[in-house]
């Protein structure tokens, strides 16, 4: 049974790495339940304030993944009507286009709204996109740092309770 959920916990922080850039895959939650399995071993004893923390930071930064596109927007000098256009460029794109179109509909989205917004200021409003596009890349990179994190501290935890196969 403990092989069992060793091998799901490795499935489930490889499936978390693959979420870091994939957006629909939560990738620090899918790691944390990793750790979770792990604890729930029979040669890892449980770690109440360890999970506690661990699940506060990825619960932290998949709340903070969805802000970090309209704060880069703000940021590169876009409005109100670029920030609209990136939530509804994230909603449509996810629905109409999967994965992918969380990226590309924020980025039009922001580009649609901040042309609506203002149509003479092509420059500014793919500046305020190109915000949002930076703003993404950060999210993922933040992902998949908290992610790699949470799998070392799974491999840690298994080594130091010598678990054999």
């Amino acid at each position: 049974m403990d092989l069992s959920l060793i091998i799901i916990g490795i499935l489930l922080i490889i499936i978390g790495l693959i979420g870091s850039f994939v957006p629909v895959i939560p990738g620090p939650i899918t790691a944390w339940v990793a750790l979770l399995i792990l604890h729930q071993t029979s040669f890892v004893s449980p770690d109440f304030p360890f999970l506690a923390t661990t699940f506060s930071v990825a619960i932290g930064v998949f709340i903070l993944d969805y802000f970090i596109p309209i704060i880069g927007t703000k940021k590169f000098g876009g409005t109100k009507s670029g920030i609209i256009g990136a939530t509804l460029g994230l909603l449509i794109g996810l629905i109409f286009m999967g994965p992918l179109g969380i990226f590309l509909g924020t980025f039009l989205g922001v580009l649609v709204g901040e042309l609506v917004n203002n149509p003479n200021n092509k420059r500014s409003a793919l500046k305020a996109a190109t915000g949002s596009l930076i703003g993404f890349l950060m999210g993922a990179f933040l992902k998949f740092s908290v992610t790699v994190i949470f799998g070392y501290y799974f491999f840690e935890i298994l080594l130091e309770s010598r678990y054999c196969f």
